[in-house]
């Protein structure tokens, strides 16, 4: 295994890092070939501890470094980026309302370079986030039954987070080692895009749990905490990647391969005004992306930076306007990926559709990050917000 850099050396991901990324990020989603080899690069780089604390060993970086990260990965390649959101989640997890217990545990294990999946979210509910999973007492310890979707990540973790209803059906969150007994995961995951994510099924089947790897949720759905914000904001993020990326392979296509067309009155495409106009307006969704994805991310820090009496991070009402500022950007991202992954058709004609080229895989890819959760909702969330001071929900999608 390559040396790990040290995490408090690292303030942004290596350019070498992302050029490895980059180079098989289409190859590996045309084939659908999860990309173990780049997750293992982000794994190694020591970037998975960017924002465990510095007394803790990690880099202490901020919620805009994170975002700065995730948005070059995504750039790199989505299905990366999004296999991470997980992972960074449960550190924003123990930063915001972790117990000293908790931190004192997994701290460490996030500095020595492990990685956290997913097992949270359900199928055949009546509506996304309930539970069934359940966890028992039995014994000396716990056991945890049920079965999971949309496990983004595990199969690249060296743990996973799985949401589970107590005897008294709280939510309580266990944290299992993805090699524990009775845990079986499914590479099953068959999207329209964003294909190598590992998003597929998790069985638990009378997996054992200890007393040290299971927590009940301290806030429920009861008090807003920076947790919400960050998830969301993280889709938003892969989005203008998504967009960056959807500029970059516009860019190289109509210097090296588009051909003007005859009417056009020019002599190579990149002379020809449509073309211009369409990589300009395709820049200006992306810039326009990652400007609104880093005020975001901004206002998150200054929100954790406002003091709370209740052993969680930020005060409401900071994250409140937060989940409302989150949500605008997403508005805003979700539409720039959109309109990219449409728009550099505009730069390279029909030839541009050819498979070789694995282009459709921008839009495909901003459509199912898209479909997390419906922009629309996002919209007039954000307006009941600024209309009638209507804090957003508290469900975990704001």
């Amino acid at each position: 295994m390559p040396s790990r850099v040290p995490p408090h050396a690292l303030s942004a991901a290596p350019p070498e890092l992302l050029d490895r990324i980059r180079a098989d990020a289409a190859s590996l989603e045309a084939a659908r070939e999860l990309p173990y080899k780049s997750v293992d690069l982000v794994r190694d780089s020591g970037l998975g501890a960017l924002r465990v604390p510095r007394e803790h060993g990690g880099a202490g970086g901020t919620v805009v470094d994170l975002f700065r990260l995730v948005i070059d990965l995504a750039e790199a390649d989505s299905n990366v980026a999004q296999a991470l959101r997980p992972h960074f989640g449960f550190v924003e997890l123990l930063i915001s309302q972790g117990t000293a217990d908790e931190r004192a545990r997994w701290y460490p294990v996030v500095v020595a370079g492990e990685l956290f999946g997913n097992a949270a979210s359900e199928r055949g509910t009546a509506h996304p986030g309930e539970i069934r999973t359940r966890i028992t007492r039995d014994g000396g310890a716990f056991r945890v039954d049920g079965t999971k979707f949309y496990s983004t990540g595990a199969l690249f973790a060296d743990h996973v987070v799985v949401i589970a209803l107590d005897d008294e059906d709280r939510r309580v969150r266990v944290v299992l080692p993805r090699s524990r007994e009775g845990v079986e995961l499914v590479d099953d995951w068959d999207a329209l895009g964003q294909r190598t994510t590992a998003s597929g099924t998790t069985h638990l089947r009378r997996v054992v749990a200890y007393d040290d790897e299971v927590a009940v949720d301290a806030t429920g759905r009861q008090r807003r905490t920076h947790l919400g914000p960050y998830y969301q904001l993280f889709l938003a993020a892969v989005h203008t990647g998504i967009a960056k990326a959807a500029l970059a392979d516009a860019v190289t296509y109509g210097r090296e391969k588009a051909r003007a067309v005859q009417h056009a009155g020019v002599e190579a495409a990149v002379d020809d005004p449509l073309v211009q106009l369409a990589v300009g307006d395709i820049a200006a969704g992306a810039l326009a992306a990652e400007a609104v994805v880093l005020h975001a991310a901004a206002v998150i820090d200054a929100a954790l930076a406002v003091p709370a009496d209740d052993g969680v991070t930020g005060a409401p009402d900071a994250l409140h306007a937060a989940a409302a500022t989150v949500a605008q950007a997403q508005v805003t991202a979700a539409r720039a990926a959109l309109s990219a992954g449409e728009r550099l058709y505009d730069v390279g004609g029909a030839s541009a559709t050819l498979r070789e080229h694995h282009l459709d895989r921008h839009w495909r890819n901003a459509r199912t990050v898209a479909s997390h959760n419906p922009i629309a909702h996002k919209a007039r969330v954000s307006g009941d917000w600024l209309l009638n001071g209507t804090p957003p929900p508290l469900n975990g999608f704001f």
